[in-house]
């Protein structure tokens, strides 16, 4: 639950909201983490921990006596009992109604500015990686050219059916991650070639085996494909250090390619020999 829809559905003068305002050091979350918190429930975090529950405990006093706003002062390890070490500053405040639309608008402005991930194939691997990255910051967008294969998937996955998937690499924004599993290896290569022509893309990874790869290589240059360009395919996906080829271990491992990629600083492994080719 957001926090404007946890605020929404309490009154207003019986939250409080929990902010880091500044970290210093080793410490479980960056400034700017929030969390709501009212008599008999949360939402958000600031961390978990010693820490959170520190704080939930001086949120629900101050919601008992009745007071304001306090400001703490928390250095982690001496008072917390934890190992990061760090120390943050924390503000704790009953919430007004004018703030929580200021916080919908804040939680709309950051979902809209979230990395867009494009995958490519409603298929058992498919439809495991948008589970695995419905929760995560992204903007997740599920293709497929069949009907009847995106049920039941999380509201925050959108659907959609297209007769030809490889229109939709076009429109995708700049950035963007793209992951390649359709039901074809046909439709494979096209999408692959089409992601790898923008130029732009901040992840491309296609599910295969390293003869797979060799044989999209092998025709991406004989159409005039540039070799340095094939630097940027991620195939196989999820890393070649598990040997593993349930759908759920593969989604898991290239959503974590993804989060490096799309919100890190390190970019993922290229030409890698492992094989996770089960069927879409």
């Amino acid at each position: 639950m957001t926090l404007a829809a946890f605020l929404s559905a309490h009154r207003h003068d019986a939250v409080v909201l929990v902010r880091i305002e500044a970290a210093e050091g080793s410490t479980p979350r960056e400034a700017g983490a929030s969390m709501a918190v009212s008599p008999d429930a949360s939402a958000g975090t600031i961390g978990g921990g010693q820490l959170e529950f520190h704080c939930i405990d001086i949120a629900r006093q101050m919601l008992a006596a009745g007071q304001a706003e306090r400001i703490l002062d928390i250095p982690l390890g001496p008072q917390m009992g934890q190992c990061c070490g760090g120390r943050v500053s924390v503000s704790l405040r009953r919430t007004a109604t004018a703030e929580i639309a200021l916080i919908a608008a804040r939680e709309k402005a950051q979902a809209l500015a979230r990395p867009s991930v494009l995958v490519f194939g409603a298929g058992h691997t498919g439809r495991a990686l948008a589970k695995a990255l419905a929760p995560l910051p992204f903007s997740v967008t599920l293709i497929d050219d069949r009907d009847a294969v995106m049920d039941g998937l999380p509201r925050a996955v959108t659907c959609i059916r297209m007769a030809d998937p490889v229109d939709a690499v076009a429109g995708a924004p700049a950035g963007a991650g793209f992951v390649v599993l359709s039901h074809s290896h046909a439709l494979d290569y096209r999408l692959a070639e089409a992601a790898l022509a923008r130029g732009d893309a901040a992840y491309i990874g296609m599910i295969g085996s390293a003869t797979k790869r060799a044989r999209f290589e092998s025709g991406f240059i004989r159409v005039g494909g540039r070799r340095a360009a094939l630097m940027h395919l991620t195939c196989p996906i999820g890393g070649a250090d598990v040997d593993d080829k349930r759908p759920e271990v593969i989604a898991a491992l290239t959503a974590a390619e993804l989060v490096r990629c799309l919100l890190g600083r390190r970019t993922p492994a290229r030409g890698r020999r492992a094989s996770h080719e089960p069927a879409a």
